[in-house]
């Protein structure tokens, strides 16, 4: 006993001072970034007539419109970048990495810690801006924007280092005296293609991963989250001038689909968060340089609901995550699987919330879900709601609309539709609205079967009150993500890669498989004991090969492979036999 108390009396010291240091909040510095144009108050007069975008058909111009989905408000224009112009800031991009490959962890560290600060400092500006770029609410803001990158953040800085670090593998058999280890290398100027449903977390997310590992990034945000994009641009530009880091590391660029083709053809590797017909395109693109490419192309996730679970409480988490489709524009949930036993209690339940629930401009009043993003979509929606209602279907609930302004029509309200089936477009296209379809099932079998009838593939999300029933549901759903009694929450844990199969993409972002997809992936081996252990082409097989060449060859396999402990004795006395042999012949003609 006495042996393990200066043990006990060091390990206590070591985690009292662990905790002392804990204390002493970091030397971090605060940044200016200048939010005089993006603040409602200061827009009030300047910027306060209505923009009627044109119907029909998508804008194409030399100038990105901008404009409040939820009220239609005028925001400002941003340019649309020339190809050339694209390939001259990845070329001012290029330059700047090759300084900052050179950066210390401590240094882009540092980098991160103050977006960090900045972040919780300035939530309320952050979900304001994105609220009013996309029409989704603050609550949705905050849990979709500030949560996630601030968790991608915080385990950047916890374990960021000691993924890229030098990773030593075995060595085998053969290479016994060799050391084996893979390094991560910076690939270059990643280039990223983002959607709008998260302007600030979609710029951010593969900055982040790209600057840390040593790269630089130049990313092209939606034609329709520009506005905002841009803004948060100078966030990240303040933060790597107060780190001392290279002008241009990371860029922000606007424009539309041959802005994003230029972007394709010049950099290292592309990320792509959009829709299949334009990953496919992508694909296409990146393939006349042979870059790697990393899809996220949505989804249409199930929700499966079996018979065990407490209803209340499901119910919730089910609109939750209906609703995270409009208010944050999000492929969330849209295929609703409940088993027949709870069927008609979840539906009334269900029915029942949305039925509370209002939607209306998410900055005029406390509204439970915001409006629609993209435009026209609402029609698509309308259309999703009508097929299948004319092969069946049944609406048992609809939301309520607030105060909507003149002209405005980017809305749609919650809707519950029962006697679903796969034959509608509803449970087969993806929807990215507020419509939460409701279809019966009664085997775990069958609800397997139903879950994985969609050509996409990115997650689910399984309830039931046994835990090893809903992981082995989970378990046999062909997608990339899933959560067990949870929705989403493989997202917020960012040591998890995301991504999907199928028409969901391939290839993750996110975790250490997303931070190590922006390397260069080396192996590397070298001598153990150098220089007293060096590899030498063992003489049976040297030029010219020695008749007994293939015999040696067949007896070192085997030595080393073997199955057997004695046939391995008995081949590697017999490998020995032979470079015995071969040493006294090549004594003899030297003597000769």
């Amino acid at each position: 006993m006495a042996f393990w108390w200066p043990i006990i009396v060091l390990a206590f010291a070591y985690a009292i001072c662990r905790f002392l240091l804990m204390l002493i909040p970091p030397n971090v510095p605060s940044i200016d970034v200048d939010a005089s144009d993006v603040d409602e108050r200061s827009q009030a007069q300047e910027n306060s007539f209505i923009y009627i975008p044109p119907r029909g058909r998508t804008q194409q111009s030399d100038r990105i419109q901008c404009y409040e989905p939820a009220t239609m408000k005028y925001l400002g224009c941003f340019p649309a970048l020339t190809p050339d112009a694209v390939k001259v800031r990845v070329a001012q991009a290029r330059k700047a990495q090759k300084i900052w490959a050179k950066s210390s962890f401590k240094q882009r560290r540092q980098f991160l810690r103050i977006l960090l600060k900045y972040i919780i400092e300035h939530q309320e500006l952050i979900c304001e801006v994105s609220s009013r770029d996309t029409g989704k609410t603050m609550v949705d803001a905050s849990l979709g924007e500030i949560m996630t990158t601030c968790e991608k953040i915080t385990w950047l800085l916890s374990e960021g280092e000691k993924w890229l670090k030098p990773e030593y593998r075995a060595s085998g058999r053969s290479m016994l005296h060799k050391i084996s280890k893979v390094e991560f290398h910076p690939l270059g100027v990643i280039g990223a293609i983002v959607s709008w449903n998260y302007p600030f977390h979609n710029i951010f997310n593969p900055m982040l991963a790209a600057v840390f590992s040593g790269n630089s990034v130049v990313i092209k945000v939606s034609e329709h989250a520009s506005w905002s994009g841009c803004f948060y641009f100078r966030i990240i530009q303040s933060a790597l001038a107060a780190v001392g880091a290279p002008e241009n590391l990371v860029e922000v660029i606007t424009g539309f689909a041959e802005t994003g083709e230029a972007l394709v053809s010049s950099v290292d590797k592309i990320i792509f968060v959009g829709s299949p017909g334009v990953g496919k395109m992508i694909m296409r693109k990146a393939a006349e340089t042979l870059i790697p490419v990393t899809l996220e192309l949505g989804g249409k996730d199930a929700f499966i609901v079996c018979e065990d679970v407490d209803i209340p409480h499901v119910a919730q988490v089910a609109v939750r995550a209906v609703l995270q489709s409009s208010g944050q524009n999000c492929a969330g949930a849209e295929r609703f699987y409940v088993h027949r036993d709870i069927y008609t209690s979840f539906v009334n339940q269900v029915a029942k919330i949305v039925k509370s629930v209002s939607a209306g401009p998410p900055l005029a009043g406390r509204y439970d879900m915001g409006a629609i993003c993209m435009q026209e979509h609402s029609d698509k929606l309308q259309s999703l709601v009508d097929d299948a209602v004319d092969k069946g279907a049944e609406i048992v609930a609809r939301g309520s609309f607030g105060h909507l302004g003149e002209g405005v029509d980017q809305f749609f309200p919650p809707t519950v539709l029962t006697n679903v089936d796969h034959t509608m477009k509803l449970m087969q296209e993806e929807a990215f609205g507020p419509i939460m379809p409701i279809m019966k099932f009664s085997t775990d079998e069958e609800v397997v079967e139903l879950a994985n009838d969609s050509r996409y593939g990115l997650g689910c999300a399984v309830f039931s009150g046994s835990k090893r029933r809903a992981k082995m549901i989970a378990s046999q759903i062909h997608c990339g993500v899933a959560a067990v009694n949870d929705f989403a929450s493989t997202y917020m844990c960012q040591s998890l890669p995301f991504g999907g199969v199928k028409d969901s993409g391939f290839g993750r972002f996110a975790g250490i498989e997303g931070l190590r997809a922006c390397c260069l992936v080396k192996s590397i081996a070298e001598d153990r004991w150098w220089p007293y252990i060096k590899t030498k082409i063992p003489k049976p097989i040297q030029y010219p090969v020695a008749e007994n060449g293939f015999e040696f060859q067949e007896s070192l396999v085997e030595a080393l492979y073997g199955l057997n402990i004695w046939d391995r004795l008995r081949a590697l006395v017999n490998v020995l036999k032979i470079i015995s042999e071969q040493n006294t012949v090549a004594g003899n003609k030297r003597n000769d």
